[in-house]
């Protein structure tokens, strides 16, 4: 989504990586559902639009 001010436009892409200090398998179970609609949840208060995601095991 570009975004424009006066008289520039831009557009920002973040990539972002989640890792947790120790990861365990519980994260990657019901958790990981959950963790991810927090997540999406935050972005639409921010109107930031989530292009991709993904959980690795």
């Amino acid at each position: 989504m570009k975004k424009s001010l006066g008289h520039s436009v831009w557009e920002c892409k973040y990539h972002i990586v989640f890792v947790p200090i120790r990861r365990r398998k519980v994260i990657y179970g019901h958790l990981k559902t959950d963790i991810g609609q927090i997540i999406r949840r935050l972005c639409e208060y921010k109107d930031i639009e989530i292009i991709k995601g993904t959980a690795c095991a």
